[in-house]
């Protein structure tokens, strides 16, 4: 709602839960489709391991895959940090998410939908 959009969580369907995802080095998942409710996972490891921090970029993650249909975006600054919240991980940026730029990223992931 801070940035304009005000989204029903129930007509949408999602459904989240905390498990372990066997796949190496994922900390979270978002399945969706035609056939398929929002599902949102969370690596149960990851999760336990955390911070508060840590675990709010990666459900804002899977939310804009999930909900704002958001894909990986390995977008760089020249510093190489990461410039979008939607990396995949899989590229060599440098995550900068922090309570002194938490701002920066919630703008991005939203604006770019």
């Amino acid at each position: 709602r801070a940035r304009g959009f005000d989204f029903d969580l129930e007509a949408l369907q999602i459904s989240g839960e905390i498990q372990e995802i066997e796949a190496a080095n994922v900390a979270g998942s978002c399945r969706f489709g035609r056939h398929i409710h929002n599902e949102v996972t969370i690596d149960e490891t990851f999760w336990n391991r955390s911070s508060t921090l840590l675990k709010e970029f990666v459900v804002f993650h899977e939310l804009g895959h999930c909900v704002l249909l958001r894909d990986h975006d390995e977008s760089t600054d020249n510093q190489g940090r990461c410039l979008s919240i939607m990396r995949s991980g899989l590229s060599n940026c440098r995550d900068s998410y922090s309570i002194q730029n938490r701002d920066y990223y919630l703008d991005e992931l939203f604006f770019q939908y």
